[in-house]
Protein backbone atom coordinates (compact mmCIF):
# COMPACT_ATOMS: atom_id res chain seq x y z
CA UNK A 1 0.00 0.00 0.00
CA UNK A 2 1.13 3.16 -0.73
CA UNK A 3 1.85 5.95 2.04
CA UNK A 4 0.48 9.04 1.91
CA UNK A 5 3.66 11.48 1.67
CA UNK A 6 3.15 14.84 3.94
CA UNK A 7 2.46 17.80 2.59
CA UNK A 8 5.42 19.82 2.84
CA UNK A 9 7.66 16.79 1.28
CA UNK A 10 4.87 16.46 -1.68
CA UNK A 11 4.34 20.56 -3.01
CA UNK A 12 7.41 21.71 -3.12
CA UNK A 13 6.29 25.00 -3.84
CA UNK A 14 9.20 26.80 -5.50
CA UNK A 15 9.88 24.00 -7.29
CA UNK A 16 6.75 23.21 -8.64
CA UNK A 17 6.52 26.90 -9.92
CA UNK A 18 9.96 26.57 -11.66
CA UNK A 19 9.11 23.42 -13.72
CA UNK A 20 5.49 24.70 -14.39
CA UNK A 21 6.76 27.88 -15.63
CA UNK A 22 9.57 25.83 -18.11
CA UNK A 23 6.72 24.00 -19.45
CA UNK A 24 4.47 26.88 -19.97
CA UNK A 25 6.93 28.85 -21.98
CA UNK A 26 8.02 26.14 -24.31
CA UNK A 27 4.16 24.59 -24.88
CA UNK A 28 1.71 27.27 -24.19
CA UNK A 29 -0.45 27.66 -27.17
CA UNK A 30 -1.02 30.71 -29.02
CA UNK A 31 -4.00 32.43 -28.67
CA UNK A 32 -4.97 35.94 -29.49
CA UNK A 33 -5.83 37.20 -25.88
CA UNK A 34 -1.88 35.79 -24.74
CA UNK A 35 -1.08 38.75 -27.47
CA UNK A 36 -2.38 41.55 -25.88
CA UNK A 37 -1.70 43.16 -22.29
CA UNK A 38 -5.28 45.40 -22.65
CA UNK A 39 -6.62 44.83 -19.90
CA UNK A 40 -10.64 45.18 -21.49
CA UNK A 41 -9.34 42.62 -24.79
CA UNK A 42 -8.34 40.30 -21.45
CA UNK A 43 -11.37 40.91 -19.51
CA UNK A 44 -13.61 40.14 -22.79
CA UNK A 45 -11.98 37.09 -23.40
CA UNK A 46 -12.11 36.07 -19.73
CA UNK A 47 -15.95 36.30 -20.21
CA UNK A 48 -16.33 34.58 -23.55
CA UNK A 49 -14.19 31.67 -21.94
CA UNK A 50 -16.69 31.26 -19.25
CA UNK A 51 -18.04 27.54 -19.78
CA UNK A 52 -17.05 27.92 -23.35
CA UNK A 53 -14.00 25.98 -25.12
CA UNK A 54 -11.02 27.81 -26.50
CA UNK A 55 -11.30 26.60 -30.16
CA UNK A 56 -15.08 28.11 -29.98
CA UNK A 57 -14.13 31.17 -28.41
CA UNK A 58 -11.51 32.54 -31.16
CA UNK A 59 -13.18 33.22 -34.08
CA UNK A 60 -16.11 35.20 -31.75
CA UNK A 61 -13.21 37.01 -30.09
CA UNK A 62 -11.59 38.16 -32.96
CA UNK A 63 -14.62 39.53 -34.60
CA UNK A 64 -16.41 41.06 -31.72
CA UNK A 65 -13.09 43.20 -31.28
CA UNK A 66 -13.06 44.74 -34.90
CA UNK A 67 -16.82 45.80 -34.18
CA UNK A 68 -16.30 46.64 -30.33
CA UNK A 69 -12.50 47.21 -30.03
CA UNK A 70 -12.76 49.38 -26.97
CA UNK A 71 -15.08 49.87 -23.76
CA UNK A 72 -16.90 53.01 -25.25
CA UNK A 73 -17.56 51.12 -28.67
CA UNK A 74 -19.04 48.15 -26.63
CA UNK A 75 -21.18 51.12 -24.35
CA UNK A 76 -22.52 52.73 -27.27
CA UNK A 77 -23.55 49.31 -29.30
CA UNK A 78 -27.34 49.23 -29.60
CA UNK A 79 -28.53 45.67 -28.26
CA UNK A 80 -29.45 43.93 -31.62
CA UNK A 81 -25.61 44.58 -33.04
CA UNK A 82 -24.46 43.27 -29.46
CA UNK A 83 -26.73 40.47 -29.82
CA UNK A 84 -25.91 39.13 -33.23
CA UNK A 85 -21.86 39.32 -32.68
CA UNK A 86 -22.48 36.89 -29.76
CA UNK A 87 -25.10 34.98 -31.23
CA UNK A 88 -23.96 30.96 -31.00
CA UNK A 89 -22.06 31.21 -28.25
CA UNK A 90 -24.76 30.83 -25.56
CA UNK A 91 -25.44 31.98 -22.24
CA UNK A 92 -26.16 35.97 -23.61
CA UNK A 93 -26.29 37.42 -20.04
CA UNK A 94 -22.83 37.54 -20.44
CA UNK A 95 -22.80 39.76 -23.50
CA UNK A 96 -25.08 42.39 -21.76
CA UNK A 97 -23.31 41.70 -18.43
CA UNK A 98 -19.71 42.79 -20.60
CA UNK A 99 -21.61 45.86 -21.83
CA UNK A 100 -23.05 47.02 -18.89
CA UNK A 101 -19.56 46.57 -17.51
CA UNK A 102 -18.01 48.77 -20.10
CA UNK A 103 -20.78 51.27 -19.35
CA UNK A 104 -19.69 51.28 -15.91
CA UNK A 105 -15.69 52.06 -16.82
CA UNK A 106 -16.72 55.14 -19.01
CA UNK A 107 -18.69 55.96 -15.76
CA UNK A 108 -15.60 55.90 -13.85
CA UNK A 109 -13.11 56.93 -16.71
CA UNK A 110 -10.90 53.80 -16.05
CA UNK A 111 -10.64 50.83 -15.98
CA UNK A 112 -11.00 48.53 -12.43
CA UNK A 113 -7.80 49.01 -10.49
CA UNK A 114 -7.59 46.12 -8.39
CA UNK A 115 -10.15 42.44 -8.11
CA UNK A 116 -12.41 44.23 -5.31
CA UNK A 117 -13.14 46.65 -8.24
CA UNK A 118 -13.64 44.16 -10.98
CA UNK A 119 -14.90 41.76 -8.56
CA UNK A 120 -18.39 44.78 -8.41
CA UNK A 121 -18.54 44.62 -12.60
CA UNK A 122 -21.47 43.03 -13.92
CA UNK A 123 -21.40 39.53 -14.59
CA UNK A 124 -17.76 39.67 -12.78
CA UNK A 125 -17.47 36.11 -10.50
CA UNK A 126 -14.24 35.23 -7.76
CA UNK A 127 -12.48 33.65 -10.67
CA UNK A 128 -12.73 36.01 -13.60
CA UNK A 129 -11.74 38.78 -10.81
CA UNK A 130 -8.47 37.08 -10.01
CA UNK A 131 -7.99 35.58 -13.57
CA UNK A 132 -8.06 39.27 -15.17
CA UNK A 133 -6.43 40.55 -12.12
CA UNK A 134 -3.44 38.57 -12.16
CA UNK A 135 -2.93 38.31 -15.93
CA UNK A 136 -3.83 42.30 -17.00
CA UNK A 137 -2.59 44.11 -13.78
CA UNK A 138 0.14 41.98 -12.65
CA UNK A 139 -1.82 41.28 -9.03
CA UNK A 140 -1.41 38.10 -7.12
CA UNK A 141 -4.48 36.61 -6.72
CA UNK A 142 -4.79 32.96 -7.43
CA UNK A 143 -7.23 31.94 -10.21
CA UNK A 144 -9.96 28.46 -9.35
CA UNK A 145 -11.58 27.70 -13.04
CA UNK A 146 -12.31 23.67 -13.67
CA UNK A 147 -9.23 22.89 -15.29
CA UNK A 148 -6.94 24.42 -12.05
CA UNK A 149 -9.06 22.75 -9.71
CA UNK A 150 -8.75 19.32 -11.60
CA UNK A 151 -4.84 19.69 -11.46
CA UNK A 152 -4.76 20.50 -7.90
CA UNK A 153 -6.90 17.71 -6.81
CA UNK A 154 -5.08 15.41 -8.41
CA UNK A 155 -1.63 16.81 -7.39
CA UNK A 156 -2.79 16.20 -3.67
CA UNK A 157 -5.19 13.18 -4.64
CA UNK A 158 -8.19 15.25 -3.08
CA UNK A 159 -10.90 12.43 -2.36
CA UNK A 160 -13.36 15.05 -1.51
CA UNK A 161 -16.62 16.04 -3.90
CA UNK A 162 -14.82 19.12 -6.35
CA UNK A 163 -18.48 21.14 -6.37
CA UNK A 164 -18.41 21.43 -2.34
CA UNK A 165 -17.33 24.47 -1.15
CA UNK A 166 -15.18 23.27 1.31
CA UNK A 167 -12.93 21.10 -0.79
CA UNK A 168 -13.01 24.37 -3.25
CA UNK A 169 -11.90 26.33 -0.45
CA UNK A 170 -9.40 24.09 0.53
CA UNK A 171 -7.77 23.91 -3.09
CA UNK A 172 -8.03 27.89 -3.63
CA UNK A 173 -6.02 27.74 -0.34
CA UNK A 174 -3.50 25.32 -2.04
CA UNK A 175 -3.58 27.74 -5.05
CA UNK A 176 -2.56 30.53 -2.92
CA UNK A 177 0.20 28.84 -1.02
CA UNK A 178 1.53 27.79 -4.85
CA UNK A 179 1.15 31.55 -6.78
CA UNK A 180 3.88 32.60 -7.92
CA UNK A 181 3.48 36.49 -6.54
CA UNK A 182 5.99 37.78 -9.01
CA UNK A 183 4.22 36.13 -11.87
CA UNK A 184 1.06 35.85 -11.06
CA UNK A 185 -0.51 35.97 -14.30
CA UNK A 186 1.88 34.04 -16.61
CA UNK A 187 1.36 31.15 -13.34
CA UNK A 188 -2.19 31.07 -13.61
CA UNK A 189 -2.38 30.87 -17.24
CA UNK A 190 0.26 28.05 -16.95
CA UNK A 191 -1.77 25.83 -14.24
CA UNK A 192 -4.52 26.57 -16.85
CA UNK A 193 -2.44 25.26 -19.66
CA UNK A 194 -1.65 22.36 -18.11
CA UNK A 195 -5.03 21.31 -16.92
CA UNK A 196 -6.48 22.00 -20.44
CA UNK A 197 -3.95 20.31 -22.50
CA UNK A 198 -2.40 17.48 -20.60
CA UNK A 199 -4.56 16.87 -17.32
CA UNK A 200 -7.17 16.58 -19.52
CA UNK A 201 -10.49 14.79 -17.52
CA UNK A 202 -10.01 11.52 -18.94
CA UNK A 203 -6.65 9.78 -19.36
CA UNK A 204 -4.56 12.56 -18.61
CA UNK A 205 -0.91 12.40 -20.22
CA UNK A 206 1.05 11.90 -16.94
CA UNK A 207 4.32 11.64 -18.49
CA UNK A 208 4.67 14.74 -20.35
CA UNK A 209 3.13 16.28 -17.13
CA UNK A 210 6.25 19.09 -16.24
CA UNK A 211 4.95 18.52 -12.32
CA UNK A 212 4.01 14.66 -12.22
CA UNK A 213 7.15 13.90 -9.37
CA UNK A 214 5.16 15.59 -6.83
CA UNK A 215 1.46 14.72 -7.99
CA UNK A 216 -0.35 12.28 -5.22
CA UNK A 217 -2.76 11.08 -7.68
CA UNK A 218 -0.03 9.93 -10.04
CA UNK A 219 1.76 8.05 -7.65
CA UNK A 220 -1.07 6.09 -6.19
CA UNK A 221 -2.76 5.58 -9.39
CA UNK A 222 -6.05 7.00 -9.14
CA UNK A 223 -5.32 9.96 -11.80
CA UNK A 224 -8.19 8.48 -14.05
CA UNK A 225 -10.55 8.09 -11.37
CA UNK A 226 -10.41 12.27 -10.02
CA UNK A 227 -11.21 14.66 -9.11
CA UNK A 228 -14.86 13.19 -8.05
CA UNK A 229 -17.68 15.40 -9.05
CA UNK A 230 -20.91 14.30 -7.12
CA UNK A 231 -23.74 12.63 -9.17
CA UNK A 232 -24.52 13.93 -12.45
CA UNK A 233 -27.78 14.72 -13.02
CA UNK A 234 -29.43 12.32 -15.97
CA UNK A 235 -29.53 13.93 -19.34
CA UNK A 236 -32.93 13.72 -21.44
CA UNK A 237 -33.75 14.07 -24.82
CA UNK A 238 -36.63 16.00 -26.86
CA UNK A 239 -38.16 16.78 -30.26
CA UNK A 240 -38.54 20.21 -31.58
CA UNK A 241 -40.09 20.97 -34.95
CA UNK A 242 -39.40 24.17 -36.57
CA UNK A 243 -40.61 25.11 -39.70
CA UNK A 244 -38.47 27.22 -42.48
CA UNK A 245 -42.05 29.35 -43.85
CA UNK A 246 -41.24 31.06 -46.87
CA UNK A 247 -42.94 34.05 -49.00
CA UNK A 248 -40.73 35.06 -52.25
CA UNK A 249 -37.37 36.18 -50.69
CA UNK A 250 -38.83 36.87 -47.17
CA UNK A 251 -38.24 33.93 -43.92
CA UNK A 252 -41.05 34.11 -41.00
CA UNK A 253 -38.99 34.42 -38.06
CA UNK A 254 -40.32 35.91 -34.61
CA UNK A 255 -38.68 37.54 -31.75
CA UNK A 256 -38.55 37.12 -28.22
CA UNK A 257 -39.72 39.96 -26.10
CA UNK A 258 -37.38 41.65 -23.58
CA UNK A 259 -38.92 40.08 -20.69
CA UNK A 260 -38.40 36.26 -21.75
CA UNK A 261 -36.34 34.46 -19.19
CA UNK A 262 -34.59 32.51 -22.42
CA UNK A 263 -32.79 34.50 -25.00
CA UNK A 264 -34.28 37.88 -24.56
CA UNK A 265 -34.32 39.72 -27.82
CA UNK A 266 -33.28 36.71 -30.01
CA UNK A 267 -35.27 35.61 -33.48
CA UNK A 268 -35.86 32.09 -33.79
CA UNK A 269 -37.82 29.84 -36.36
CA UNK A 270 -41.23 28.74 -35.30
CA UNK A 271 -41.98 25.57 -34.09
CA UNK A 272 -44.62 23.68 -35.98
CA UNK A 273 -47.86 24.36 -33.11
CA UNK A 274 -46.87 28.12 -33.39
CA UNK A 275 -48.18 27.64 -37.06
CA UNK A 276 -50.85 25.76 -37.30
CA UNK A 277 -52.27 27.19 -40.84
CA UNK A 278 -48.72 26.40 -42.68
CA UNK A 279 -48.86 23.89 -45.34
CA UNK A 280 -46.54 22.00 -47.90
CA UNK A 281 -44.29 20.71 -44.70
CA UNK A 282 -41.56 18.84 -46.71
CA UNK A 283 -38.55 17.77 -44.40
CA UNK A 284 -35.59 19.57 -45.27
CA UNK A 285 -33.18 17.52 -42.62
CA UNK A 286 -32.23 17.41 -38.95
CA UNK A 287 -29.72 18.12 -36.21
CA UNK A 288 -28.72 17.61 -32.46
CA UNK A 289 -28.45 20.97 -30.13
CA UNK A 290 -27.29 20.22 -26.62
CA UNK A 291 -28.23 22.58 -23.95
CA UNK A 292 -26.53 21.31 -20.53
CA UNK A 293 -28.25 17.68 -19.70
CA UNK A 294 -30.98 17.88 -22.52
CA UNK A 295 -29.96 17.25 -26.15
CA UNK A 296 -33.25 18.44 -28.50
CA UNK A 297 -33.69 16.41 -31.95
CA UNK A 298 -34.54 18.87 -34.09
CA UNK A 299 -36.54 18.73 -37.53
CA UNK A 300 -36.48 21.69 -40.08
CA UNK A 301 -39.23 21.45 -42.76
CA UNK A 302 -39.78 24.00 -45.26
CA UNK A 303 -43.41 25.03 -45.80
CA UNK A 304 -46.10 27.93 -46.98
CA UNK A 305 -48.92 30.17 -45.69
CA UNK A 306 -50.02 31.12 -48.64
CA UNK A 307 -53.04 33.94 -47.72
CA UNK A 308 -53.19 33.24 -44.29
CA UNK A 309 -52.43 35.82 -41.66
CA UNK A 310 -49.43 35.82 -39.82
CA UNK A 311 -49.82 33.47 -36.47
CA UNK A 312 -50.63 35.84 -33.09
CA UNK A 313 -48.07 33.64 -31.16
CA UNK A 314 -48.77 30.62 -29.35
CA UNK A 315 -46.79 28.14 -27.52
CA UNK A 316 -43.29 29.28 -26.43
CA UNK A 317 -44.10 32.17 -28.50
CA UNK A 318 -47.26 33.42 -26.89
CA UNK A 319 -46.39 36.90 -26.80
CA UNK A 320 -44.07 37.11 -29.73
CA UNK A 321 -43.73 39.31 -32.40
CA UNK A 322 -44.01 37.58 -35.89
CA UNK A 323 -42.50 38.80 -38.76
CA UNK A 324 -41.34 38.36 -42.34
CA UNK A 325 -37.88 38.50 -42.62
CA UNK A 326 -35.64 39.13 -45.91
CA UNK A 327 -33.36 36.55 -46.47
CA UNK A 328 -30.45 39.23 -46.82
CA UNK A 329 -30.55 40.32 -43.37
CA UNK A 330 -30.54 37.06 -41.61
CA UNK A 331 -27.10 37.11 -41.01
CA UNK A 332 -27.34 41.15 -39.02
CA UNK A 333 -29.80 39.14 -36.52
CA UNK A 334 -29.28 37.62 -33.46
CA UNK A 335 -30.78 34.08 -34.17
CA UNK A 336 -30.75 31.46 -31.81
CA UNK A 337 -28.14 28.28 -32.05
CA UNK A 338 -31.15 26.74 -33.04
CA UNK A 339 -32.83 28.65 -35.71
CA UNK A 340 -28.89 29.42 -37.13
CA UNK A 341 -27.95 25.67 -37.44
CA UNK A 342 -31.79 25.23 -38.99
CA UNK A 343 -30.96 28.29 -41.62
CA UNK A 344 -27.30 26.87 -41.87
CA UNK A 345 -29.20 23.55 -42.80
CA UNK A 346 -31.22 25.31 -45.41
CA UNK A 347 -27.93 27.26 -47.19
CA UNK A 348 -29.90 30.72 -46.09
CA UNK A 349 -26.67 31.91 -44.25
CA UNK A 350 -22.84 30.44 -44.56
CA UNK A 351 -21.27 28.21 -41.64
CA UNK A 352 -19.48 30.35 -39.06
Amino acid sequence: MIQKRPVQEALNAARIRGSLLEWYRKHQRDLPWRRTQDPYRILVSEIMLQQTRVAAVIPYYERFLSLFPDASALASAPEQALLAAWAGLGYYARARNLQKAARSMLESGQFPGDYAALRRLPGVGDYTAAAVASIALGLPHAALDGNVLRVLSRLVAERGDIKSQVVRKRLGSLAEALLDRRRPGEFNQALMELGATICVPKQPLCADCPIRLPCQAREEGVQNELPLNGVRPSASRRQMHLLAVEKGNKILLWQRPADSQRLAGFWELPEREQVPGATGCGAAGGFRHTIVNTTYLVQVYQATLGRRPLPRGRGPGKSALFQWVAKNRLRDLPLSTTARKALILLAYIPKQ
